[in-house]
């Protein structure tokens, strides 16, 4: 007959930490197939949309990834352009690595004039082309693209037109509320930021370092 009294030498930690490797062993092997397979090196469209905070925040962290890799690294602000911002304040302490163009004049409900808006849009279009033109750019940052997309200062199907027609290892990071489905659908990483809380709702103003 067994006995199936518990073993009270036995250590706890001990058989936790076992379970834990053997789980650990098995998402290892998982993880490593998948990394086998993808197996593709192509430049890709990443776009970051939805309410909450941390879509350019996001974009220009990866700015900062590339020019860590000896990428050159394009920018173009769209609505943008008012107000001097911390991430345009440092990257242009590096004019030979970035090219960075704000060429808006501020948000929507600030300008008012929408025939002004489509003029700055489509501006910063024709300079956003010229990085999408060009090989020796690594990554190009459209920030707040959407912002002029959902609005139609520009032609959605003329921006992806061109996206696509990009040099093959060039990365294209495109931030800004209410991406559009035909953009959604031709980029290859999309997050959505959505809101759990934010300051400002609690009556704190923007901070510098945080927002601007």
């Amino acid at each position: 007959m067994t006995d199936m009294t518990p073993d009270r030498g036995a250590d706890p930690t001990a058989a936790l930490n076992e379970r834990h490797r053997a789980r650990m062993e098995r998402k290892k092997a998982v993880i490593d197939a998948k990394i086998a397979s993808a197996d593709k090196e192509i430049g890709i469209i990443i776009v970051n949309t939805g309410n909450g905070k941390g879509k350019s925040s996001s974009a220009f962290g990866m700015v900062a990834r590339a020019l860590g890799h000896g990428m050159k690294v394009g920018v173009v602000q769209f609505i943008k352009g008012a107000l001097a911002t911390g991430e345009e304040n440092f990257l242009r302490r590096f004019p030979d690595e970035v090219s960075f163009h704000a060429m808006g004049e501020g948000y929507t409900w600030e300008t008012q004039n929408r025939e002004r808006d489509i003029e700055k849009a489509t501006e910063a279009w024709a300079m956003a082309k010229q990085f999408l033109l060009d090989p020796a750019i690594g990554m190009v940052v459209l920030d707040e693209l959407n912002i002029a997309l959902k609005y139609r200062y520009l032609d959605v199907d003329t921006v992806i037109a061109d996206l696509l027609d990009r040099p093959v290892m060039q990365h294209v990071v495109i931030t800004g509320r209410g991406a559009p489905p035909e953009l959604v659908e031709v980029a290859d990483t999309v997050t959505e930021m959505n809101v759990v809380k934010h300051a400002f709702k609690a009556g704190i103003a923007a901070q510098a370092g945080t927002e601007w």
